[in-house]
């Protein structure tokens, strides 16, 4: 069976939630490399363009936890 990608999924009228990667490296809160927000500019744009709806669901940093806590 093929992968399933976006292009071959009909958005028209739909909502789309959409995890992207703009886990940018920053410095005094400039973005050093915005390649990862260019990169995936294609896909929203699809989406957009085909009439679908988004959400799009990133993060930024890492976790500060220390790992499991039982509590």
């Amino acid at each position: 069976m093929p992968k399933q990608t976006i292009d071959r999924i009909d958005v028209a009228g739909k909502r789309v939630l959409m995890r992207v990667d703009f886990n940018v490296p920053l410095s005094g809160g400039e973005i050093d490399d915005d390649r990862r927000i260019r990169l995936s500019t294609p896909s929203i744009r699809s989406v957009l363009e085909r009439g679908g709806r988004l959400v799009l669901m990133s993060h930024l940093g890492r976790p500060k936890g220390k790992g499991y806590e039982e509590e």
